[in-house]
């Protein structure tokens, strides 16, 4: 059979690792900062876009959907056409896809600097960049389908069955969790509320993790460590079950980010029994990596890229025996809203994304440029000080989560809380100090291995089109030897797609559809109304200031957290919040029931000077909110949507809502103006008050025992809170 000649595309390859390199440096210098402004409040500026609320979501943004993204298409665009024998489907698709995803990115990051944001954790950006991704995922997936249909490899290697089942979940998965309902162009509101969007949104979050983080990394990894280790995979049979089994259990899995909070009881079991059984999969696919090492042991001592490959594999088994652990409840309720979580994810995130990006970097740039790195020295003294980055960033956070948990949970001989909250925050701020340093480290490794991969560059001769020959694929596929259960599905990716499709979907709907449908899951209070006008625009001020990326609004029913917050949270109270407000991390109180515990003087001098109230506090002063006007031009429009929604806002009320707006702020004003603070009505402060004391005050606490609130006698009157 005579061979057909074609040619690899290196050059989109080569776009994808110079946008990955170029936002990892960008978006880990928006973490390191992030990072340094709770060691020194300062760093924040006085300026809302350089604020950690704004930051952080900048930095997780740019390291997971630019960082890790343009890696995932690096290398798969890299591997497909090698696995496949066969150029990408197309050229222009190539093209659409690199600059639209750069344009999303970049976009994205601006409008989030901006304060336009949906306030959803990992899906932060607004409605027109979730309608662009879809785009762009969709041409990305025509691209990758139109490739392996015209390959000439009969055989579909597993690493091309780990990118399909990704395509196919972070399809479903953002667009199930972008379901909302605009109001502007940079202004969308969630259309699921609650309890419901909590579900929802960390079935997507924990997902993301799952589909975005790991499956497309395994997929590399069982291309890449057997190219870099010239050794075949260690069981190709193990990679089959891993894939299967993998992206089966892990759809399920997403309620255990919310043990102890309102979610019913069956989802937050549901989610800890499948995460349990995580461990099988994911520890089977790390030592099938590892094993793939067996008798090249000896070039790991000089081989920096088998050293990036080792403790990437490492840390994926770190991360996914931790993610387990964490999810019992016993341990959950140690380490949720700690920097246990933070840690946790940074072991992944820095050692498996990072260090496998980095060897498929080392190992690829020299072969498209013809040419050998420029310095192996400096590859193996970037590994050197990144590993100790990680270590100086995670054992840091490990330490102040444990540290948290326990302060917060004290109580004295009298049955009282024995820390305010803010003493548990200045205790931890060395360790904070730490973990910057480990950041600075890790950045600093990174700056190496882009000077180093430039003067390789430099010194190589790119090979744009890759000359490659192959046989045309038969049009009856034979079997070669014995037949295996998976041959059949090998041949056939069209139904690799739709039943990977169907294993990915099965959990979503069992867990989703309960708690839509059985309206037991979340009884109603009636004692819980819409919001006010006034109090719409203050939620709105919260949101876009990242006020949730500190602060939770979640009482769990745990005694100290009674003791200090009130009465623990009910499934009824956020049936109005569009999107839910939980949080996934304490660096401030939770404000579940902040409304009426202090006076709205109290308040505006908080979020003038936070150390004048709280002295110590790490939390920004907004000066910028006693100078910006509500947008009182969007009051109706916001009623309108709520209403669609199903928030009962009378109809017609959006005439009405006005002049509602213009009492309350009045009041508040007339308050302020008592205790000689002028300010004028139309202000955002005012707003922002309005917000912060409505809320958990549609909810009746019963009378408690002195020592389940003699947290108030220590703090509710004091300075110290935040």
């Amino acid at each position: 059979m005579s061979l057909e000649k074609f040619y690899y595309d290196n050059r989109t390859v080569k776009w994808f690792a110079y946008a990955c390199m170029f936002w990892g440096l960008i978006g880990m210098l928006a973490g390191l900062w992030a990072a340094l402004t709770l060691v020194m409040p300062e760093l924040n500026l006085g300026f809302a876009p350089t604020t950690f609320g704004r930051l952080r979501p900048v930095h997780t943004n740019a390291v997971i959907f630019a960082f890790v993204g343009n890696g995932i298409f690096m290398g798969v665009y890299y591997s497909l056409q090698r696995l496949c024998k066969a150029r990408m489907f197309s050229d222009l698709l190539s093209k659409i896809h690199f600059w639209g995803w750069q344009a999303i990115i970049a976009g994205g990051a601006l409008t989030l600097f901006l304060g336009y944001t949906t306030g959803k954790e990992y899906a932060e950006l607004e409605w027109p960049f979730d309608m662009a991704i879809t785009v762009i995922w969709v041409v990305f997936g025509a691209n990758m389908l139109g490739t392996i249909l015209r390959r000439r490899e009969s055989h579909l290697y597993v690493a091309i069955w780990f990118y399909i089942g990704t395509w196919v979940a972070i399809a479903m998965l953002h667009i199930i969790n972008s379901f909302e309902y605009p109001m502007s162009l940079f202004k969308s509101y969630s259309w699921y509320a609650g309890v419901q969007d909590a579900l929802v949104q960390w079935w997507y979050g924990h997902n993301a993790v799952a589909f975005f983080l790991t499956t497309p990394y395994l997929g590399l990894m069982y291309y890449f460590v057997p190219k870099a280790a010239n050794r075949p995979v260690y069981s190709y049979r193990w990679s089959i079950i891993h894939f299967w089994s993998l992206i089966f259990i892990y759809i399920w899995a997403g309620p255990h980010h919310l043990l102890y909070t309102a979610l019913p009881e069956w989802a937050q079991s549901l989610g800890t029994v499948f995460s349990l059984m995580l461990i099988a999969p994911s520890w089977g696919g790390m030592l099938n990596g590892l094993l793939t090492l067996r008798g090249a042991w000896d070039r790991v001592r000089e081989d920096a890229i088998l050293k990036f490959f080792v403790v990437a594999l490492t840390c994926y088994g770190m991360a996914t025996f931790e993610g387990p652990m964490l999810s019992l409840k016993n341990v959950n309720a140690i380490s949720h809203y700690t920097d246990w979580t933070i840690a946790h994810v940074h072991v992944g995130a820095l050692g498996w994304n990072g260090f496998l990006t980095f060897g498929i970097l080392y190992w690829m740039i020299p072969r498209i440029f013809s040419t050998q790195l420029y310095s192996r020295k400096w590859a193996n003294t970037h590994f050197w000080i990144g590993t100790l980055g990680i270590i100086f960033y995670v054992i840091p956070l490990y330490w102040a989560a444990f540290t948290q948990s326990m302060m917060w949970k004290q109580f004295t001989e009298e049955g009282q809380l024995k820390y305010q909250f803010l003493e548990t925050v200045t205790t931890i701020v060395p360790m904070y100090a730490l973990r910057a340093f480990g950041g600075l480290l890790y950045v600093s490794g990174l700056v190496l291995m882009i000077v180093n991969l430039y003067k390789t560059i430099r010194r190589g001769a790119f090979v744009a089109n890759e000359a490659a020959e192959a046989a045309p694929l038969p049009k009856v596929i034979p079997t070669h030897g014995k037949a295996h259960w998976h041959n059949w599905i090998e041949r056939r990716p069209i139904q690799l797609v739709v039943f990977s499709l169907v294993v990915v979907a099965v959990g979503g709907i069992l867990e989703m559809v309960p708690a839509f449908l059985i309206r037991s899951n979340i009884p109603t209070i009636s004692s819980v109304k819409p919001y006010t006008p006034l109090e719409l625009h203050g939620r709105d001020i919260y949101i876009r200031e990242g006020c949730y990326t500190c602060h939770s609004q979640m009482i769990r029913p745990f005694r100290d957290e009674v003791a200090r917050y009130g009465e623990y949270s009910k499934a009824g109270e956020f049936i109005y919040d569009h999107p839910f407000q939980w949080g996934s991390k304490r660096t401030g109180p939770d404000l579940a029931r902040i409304g009426g515990k202090y006076p709205d003087s109290w308040h505006y001098n908080h979020m003038l000077d936070p150390t004048s109230m709280s002295p110590g506090s790490i939390m920004p002063p907004y000066p910028w909110l006693f100078e910006e006007r509500i947008d009182r031009g969007k009051t109706p429009a916001m009623i309108n949507v709520m209403r669609k929604l199903g928030v009962p806002y009378a109809d017609g009320y959006e005439k009405q809502a006005l002049a509602d707006l213009d009492k309350q702020a009045n009041s508040i004003a007339a308050a302020l103006e008592k205790d000689k603070l002028p300010v004028k009505a139309d202000r955002e402060i005012v707003a922002l008050i309005a917000y912060l004391q409505r809320m958990g005050k549609d909810i009746k606490m019963a009378p408690a025992e002195k020592p389940a609130t003699a947290d108030a006698s220590t703090e509710g009157t004091t300075k110290n809170d935040f």
